[in-house]
């Protein structure tokens, strides 16, 4: 094999260790739903660049790198639908925090009903 191909192969091999390097994130955030460290704003421009990056890649012919990208959209927008959701819940309820907060005024304010 010569440089080029070489070359060519650590590219390559790179590239899907990179891919599947998503794999554990994604899978962790579906299974919990916890997602609240997670920047909108990078998961945003992540899936910007990904749908930019769609032009280039279905300019190309059908191979590796069309299953590769399609990891990415899928991970990209995975995330963000789940970050957007938590921030959903969160707005509607509160974080964690504010509940935990609330609970312990209720359970001071009813114990302080019985003195």
């Amino acid at each position: 094999m010569d440089a080029g191909g070489v070359a060519e192969a650590v590219g390559a091999f790179a590239s899907v260790i990179f891919a599947i390097s998503h794999v554990p994130m994604v899978v962790k955030a579906v299974r919990t739903r916890e997602v609240r460290s997670y920047s909108l704003p990078n998961l945003l421009l992540v899936n910007a660049g990904n749908a930019l990056w769609t032009v280039y890649v279905i300019s190309l012919p059908l191979g590796p790198i069309w299953a590769l990208h399609t990891l990415y959209l899928v991970a990209g927008a995975t995330m963000l639908t789940l970050v957007v959701a938590q921030r959903r819940r969160d707005q509607r309820s509160g974080t964690p925090e504010d509940r935990a907060m609330r609970s312990i005024a209720r359970r001071g304010s009813m114990t302080a009903g019985r003195a």
